[in-house]
């Protein structure tokens, strides 16, 4: 493979919902690139992108696949992007590195919840798009109604480049009316037959051509003016100003295509190696410094490495962007995100599993290496004397976790080892040992996700596993102040230990001062703050320790050991054993013993006299609540909205788009385990939604009753 100029490559992502016929869509422009010879598919389990064994288990694109292409004296990297919900890592990666977009419609069933997510991430990025609505030979297909659906939910900016005479079993025809032609194919071809447009279309075709010429026309000033002067544009004076109207998203050319039977496909990569953005033609990306980085061949040269697989008898192949520079095999460049040193061996350009060797890198381009020794996804490297570094890649919160065990307890190192690996390639899987829960979580962005992870270790690793509900993480905090003292005393011969604290513990309320009087059992203890410390828990919330001792009744020197033994003591609180926060402590009094006074002594009875105060301090539950959003078509509102309630959610607002319903909630992490596989099932998979922690609160009185119940057994069984 030759050598490309920066303004010689296009970097495209392919995306759509499950089902939108992605996978088959990059097995036609392999075929027609004449990089493979044969077309494979999804049930002969053969195609280039979906090589990876848990893929052609489950017939489902689970990692994004670079398919790298020579075509029309350009080098065009299309990277295939999952297009369920739950592998939307994949697509946000690839969308850090594309500089164009393919948003492939399903013509059976229009725009979909994964389309308008997959969109907002586009957005989000400000990417070029261009949709395809693909699998028109379907017997159910509808273009005319999948076009008013898009046009409905994006405006004006969508304009069709192509139509179909007819959508469904008797798909053989488009008419492009930038080339205003019309392309047909007879039974069993590929390359189609280029005609004029018939009479019986010449009107549509110039109504669709005018749309098109005017939303060419508009993003161009020189363009305007020629278009009011003449009436009319050349194609190539149209394709420049789709081109800036891609580049600033106020245009969405539409195009047609049946992947499966590869009809259409070669036109829309014509028109891709034409009008698709290079990277010189977009924004500047930024580096961590907030200077941009133009990919300039001539600059010092910078990687980002946005995706890694490991592949068997070859081991991680790391997949990279040059930033800026021209990258050649032999070069010594420093990962400054881990300050280690990496030579660059052979360079790959890549599609799926095929790999070919180049010699050279130009800005702009992304390719592949091999068996580096310290490059994580996320990574930038740089030539010697550079600093700069990319952070672009910010992946959602997890909304489905499960506890994971081997069945066999010897597997458990190989289990974790081979978790780290997974979350290598996949960064969405978050991996916890959780010392608080006792058990092992894994997180992620759905059932489907987890499933994946399940097949893998025990198919590729032979690591049988079992999922469990994960324990929720609870944390405990008071209701009221509470008094309480302890004498810790130990006599065993030669130096003894003593330590006596005196202390008063109340919620702590974030800038809420401290009362000058304090009364308990109608005495009055009066506070004078002489220092505060404020202690951010490890697990969330505060701990303020305050001083109030006079009189030198405990030596300074002893209050860290003091704080010590409280801090640790809120590690396990007296309900359920969960974390304590949001406590305010005074040490006001005590006593200490010039020979046998120790900060053991004042840890243990700081510990023991916390205890006390505890558990007499109106001691209450908090639960971890989330924020959901949950986008769902208006026709499962009420099943959705029905089994929010049975949650115990709260529902914060809503918002109608284009036929579908977003709902806003706040919602107990309990009450969320099995929501990914329920929202699915009552929406027939059409609805998403995304959490995020919110906060601790309350726990309702019954349940808390249930939760100490259930506690108590267990520290009787134990």
């Amino acid at each position: 493979m030759k050598v490309y100029k920066t303004n010689e490559v296009k970097n495209i992502a392919i995306l759509g919902s499950s089902g939108t016929g992605k996978t088959t869509f990059a097995e036609a422009i392999l075929f027609e690139s004449g990089l493979i010879k044969r077309r494979g598919t999804i049930d002969a389990e053969n195609t280039v992108s979906d090589y990876n064994p848990v893929e052609k288990e489950y017939g489902y694109s689970v990692f994004s696949t670079p398919i790298s292409i020579e075509w029309k004296n350009k080098k065009m990297n299309f990277i295939d992007c999952p297009g369920s919900d739950d592998f939307v890592g994949g697509v946000i990666s690839s969308l850090n590195v594309a500089d164009m977009a393919l948003m492939l419609i399903d013509a059976p069933s229009g725009v979909e919840v994964g389309t308008m997510n997959q969109f907002r991430y586009t957005e989000k990025f400000n990417t070029p798009l261009m949709f395809i609505v693909n699998q028109l030979d379907h017997d159910k297909a509808d273009y005319e109604n999948t076009l008013t659906n898009l046009k409905e939910i994006y405006g004006n900016k969508v304009v069709p480049v192509q139509y179909p005479i007819t959508s469904g079993e008797s798909f053989d025809a488009i008419i492009d009316v930038l080339k205003r032609k019309k392309y047909k194919w007879a039974p069993g071809a590929t390359a189609p037959e280029v005609l004029e447009i018939p009479e019986s279309e010449e009107e549509r075709a110039e109504e669709y051509y005018q749309a098109l010429l005017e939303a060419a026309a508009e993003n161009d000033e020189e363009l305007m003016e020629k278009y009011f002067d003449q009436g009319t544009l050349t194609e190539e004076e149209m394709r420049d100003g789709i081109q800036k109207g891609m580049i600033s998203r106020d245009l969405f050319p539409v195009f047609c295509t049946s992947a499966e039977k590869n009809m259409a496909v070669h036109r829309v990569m014509n028109f891709l190696s034409v009008v698709a953005p290079s990277p010189d033609d977009m924004e500047a990306p930024i580096n961590t410094d907030g200077k941009e980085v133009k990919p300039d061949s001539e600059a010092p040269t910078s990687l980002f490495f946005y995706k890694t697989t490991i592949e068997p008898h070859i081991g991680e192949v790391s997949y990279f962007k040059v930033m800026s520079g021209r990258l050649k095999e032999g070069d010594d460049l420093m990962n400054v995100d881990r300050q280690s040193r990496e030579r660059i061996g052979q360079i790959f350009s890549v599609a799926g599993q095929l790999r070919t060797k180049v010699e050279q890198l130009e800005a702009g381009d992304i390719g592949a290496a091999v068996k580096l020794k310290n490059v994580r996804t996320g990574n930038t490297l740089n030539e010697r004397g550079v600093e700069q570094r990319f952070d672009l890649i910010k992946y959602p919160e997890p909304r489905y976790r499960r506890a994971i065990k081997p069945v066999n307890e010897s597997d458990s190192e190989k289990m974790n080892e081979a978790l780290n690996v997974m979350r290598q390639e996949d960064p969405t899987w978050v991996v916890e040992v959780s010392k608080e829960l006792k058990q092992t979580i894994v997180s992620g962005q759905g059932e489907f996700h987890l499933r994946t992870l399940k097949w893998r270790l025990e198919n590729n690793d032979k690591i049988e596993i079992e999922f469990f509900e994960p324990r929720i993480p609870y944390r405990e905090t008071i209701t009221k102040s509470a008094r309480a003292e302890y004498r810790h005393r130990k006599q065993s011969g030669g130096a003894g230990q003593f330590g006596e604290v005196h202390l008063i513990v109340e919620p702590y309320v974030e800038g809420e001062p401290v009362p000058p009087v304090y009364k308990f059992d109608g005495k009055e203890f009066k506070i004078q703050v002489r220092d505060t410390d404020v202690v951010d828990l490890e697990w969330g919330g505060k701990l303020v320790f305050i001083n109030s001792i006079v009189g030198g009744a405990i030596d300074t020197r002893f209050l860290p050991a003091i704080l010590k033994g409280i801090t640790e003591r809120m590690e396990q609180g007296p309900l359920t054993g969960s974390y304590a926060r949001d406590v305010r402590v005074i040490v006001y009094d005590g006593k200490m013993h010039p020979v046998d006074s120790n900060e053991i002594s004042f840890m243990l009875a700081g510990r023991n006299a916390f205890s006390t105060a505890f558990r007499n301090a109106g001691p209450k539950i908090l639960e971890p609540v989330y924020d959901l959003t949950v986008s769902v078509p208006a026709d499962f509102m009420g099943d959705v909205m029905s089994d929010l309630q049975g949650r115990r959610a709260m529902i914060m607002g809503m918002d109608s788009e284009a036929g579908f319903e977003k709902i806003n909630a706040k919602v107990p992490l309990a009450e969320l385990s099995n929501y990914s596989t329920s929202l699915s099932s009552l929406t027939g998979g059409r609805g998403s939604f995304s959490m995020k922690l919110a906060n601790y609160e309350l726990v309702q009185s019954d349940i808390q009753d249930k939760l100490l119940k259930a506690y108590q057994e267990k520290q009787d069984e134990d």
